[in-house]
């Protein structure tokens, strides 16, 4: 990002240590409000563009600027959910969160800076993102300043727009959807056991094996946002899931696949002439996998190692 030039004799600006200190703040906030990491740049982008086209006396009146740059994200961030649900009517097959890697796991030189990094927790795994994406926006928006960030409904209000009292039930209408959709999924340490599992199975075409290792009731969703290809529409049932894998197996006998961290869940990514060429991530109920989200959309992969 461009920052303002530095004064006539070269002096840093003073408060530009403090402002920027906010940025891993700011990009924590948006990607988990966006469910996109470019667009979450963008909005923090957005945001210092709005604090340095002030001017230096308009700064200094601000008592807190993180809160006024975290008003500012959150306003911003808003207005983007409430276009991209029009956006993504037109969008082609289904949409999925941007699936970030761990911190260890970024392209070299692609991301230097680690504020510009997603830590990773619960409130970024795929199947807690997949149901923000069904709440509104200002629901999203209450639920997670609140919840995750623990802002108070008093400044929550100031930015979706409403009262503190129905900022405090929208953000329990969304925990509400959080409880209701997201099971709790198996430890870690047991979700990596049943994705190697999974993987290996994948690797020797055992579609009794991936039976076993899928619930009854599983669903697979792939998104390649019309760039590239993959299945447009939701597949439902162990078998047909596993049939799917076979097949795509065959007639790419050499895709091979990596376990990786996946929105701090273990998943994996698909390798192919050694470029990544789709993220997995999945959802892991006791000792079954329920869902399966394969990232296919280039423009979504671009944090991802090839090594």
């Amino acid at each position: 990002m461009t920052t303002r030039p530095e004064p006539d004799g070269g002096e840093l600006d003073p408060g530009l240590s403090a402002i920027m200190s906010e940025r891993r703040q700011l990009i924590n906030l948006a990607y988990r409000l966006l469910g996109s990491l470019a667009d979450a740049e963008d909005v923090v982008q957005e945001t210092y563009t709005r604090w340095y086209a002030m001017s230096r006396a308009q700064q200094e009146a601000i008592e807190s600027p993180g809160a006024w740059l975290t008003k500012v994200a959150g306003r911003v961030c808003l207005d983007l959910l409430r276009s991209a649900r029009v956006r993504r009517e037109s969008y082609v097959g289904a949409w999925i969160p941007e699936p970030v890697p761990d911190r260890s796991e970024w392209i070299s030189g692609r991301s230097p800076d680690p504020a510009d990094r997603v830590t990773l927790d619960e409130s970024v795994s795929m199947a807690f993102l997949v149901v923000l994406e069904e709440m509104t926006p200002a629901e999203r928006v209450a639920f997670v300043l609140h919840d995750v960030f623990r802002y108070p409904f008093t400044e929550v209000a100031e930015i979706v727009g409403r009262t503190p009292g129905a900022c405090r039930q929208l953000a329990s209408s969304a925990r509400r959807r959080i409880r209701d959709s997201a099971p709790a999924q198996a430890p870690a340490a047991r979700s990596a056991e049943i994705v190697r599992s999974f993987k290996q199975a994948w690797a020797a075409k055992d579609i009794e094996a991936l039976v076993a290792l899928l619930d009854p009731e599983a669903t697979g969703l792939a998104d390649g946002g019309g760039l590239v290809s993959a299945v447009l529409e939701p597949i439902n049932g162990a078998r047909e899931i596993a049939r799917v894998l076979v097949e795509l197996a065959t007639l790419v006998p050499d895709l091979a696949f990596r376990e990786r961290t996946v929105n701090g869940r273990p998943g994996l990514v698909a390798h192919l002439d050694g470029a990544t060429v789709a993220v997995i991530a999945l959802e892991v109920v006791g000792d079954r996998i329920t869902q399966l989200w394969a990232v296919r959309n280039p423009e979504k992969l671009r944090p991802w190692t090839e090594n």
